[in-house]
């Protein structure tokens, strides 16, 4: 009989601890300490990355099986001044500035929970400001290499899918910075008037600014793998 009991007592408790999930859930409880808002941002960019992931991964895969030349980026991507051709000068100075953007965001998310409403709205438009610089100069670098003949389907310096990956690549990456530069000017705006000080919603800021990091660090990944190697 006692066998009986003992062998029954895993299968009541794991009876107990199905009802229990299921009452907590349909309770409407927060299972996990983590904003809607702030999930739902990390699932979005998580699908993100497997995209620029694929997109990277193609490029790569084209690169190597290419059977015409692959052109030289330190000669496509340089700038005349004074007359010298420099290269990459334009790219780094896009990626400093890109860099540059995510430590100011980083401050902003900072005073942004001490409730500095002054501070972190300027801070959100210093990003904003980088942002848009940085789209300026990539659409100079567009408009560049098309005078120069680079089309998605044509290249005359070499591989003809050099100009489809080039535009592929910066551009969905360029819009995800431009949609980027006005998501952080609406919560700019807001944290400017006070509309988070009443529900304490500062960490709508932090969730602008995972966006706005992951931007940055996938540009890395982007210069790292199409302009410098």
């Amino acid at each position: 009989m006692s066998n009986d009991v003992t062998a029954n007592t895993p299968d009541i408790s794991l009876a107990e601890g199905g009802a229990g999930l299921v009452r907590d859930w349909s309770a409407d409880k927060e299972v996990f300490p983590v904003p809607w808002g702030k999930g739902m941002m990390w699932i979005f960019l998580l699908s993100d990355t497997f995209i620029f992931t694929c997109f990277l991964t193609a490029y790569m895969n084209v690169r190597v099986s290419a059977s015409d030349a692959w052109p030289n980026t330190s000669e496509v991507f340089s700038l005349n001044i004074a007359g010298h051709d420099i290269p990459l000068i334009l790219i780094a100075i896009m990626t400093f500035i890109l860099i540059s953007s995510s430590g100011t965001m980083a401050m902003a998310v900072n005073y942004g929970y001490r409730k500095d409403r002054k501070r972190t709205a300027a801070l959100m438009f210093v990003t904003a400001i980088f942002g848009a610089s940085f789209v300026g100069m990539q659409v100079f670098e567009w408009s560049k290499l098309i005078e120069e003949g680079v089309r998605p389907w044509s290249n005359p310096m070499g591989a003809e899918q050099f100009g489809s990956c080039f535009f592929m690549i910066t551009g969905f990456h360029g819009l995800h910075v431009s949609l980027g530069v006005i998501y952080l000017l609406v919560i700019a705006r807001n944290v400017h008037r006070g509309d988070y000080d009443e529900t304490n919603s500062y960490h709508v800021v932090e969730i602008a600014g995972l966006y706005w990091h992951f931007v940055d660090l996938v540009w890395v990944f982007i210069f790292a793998f199409f302009y410098l190697w």
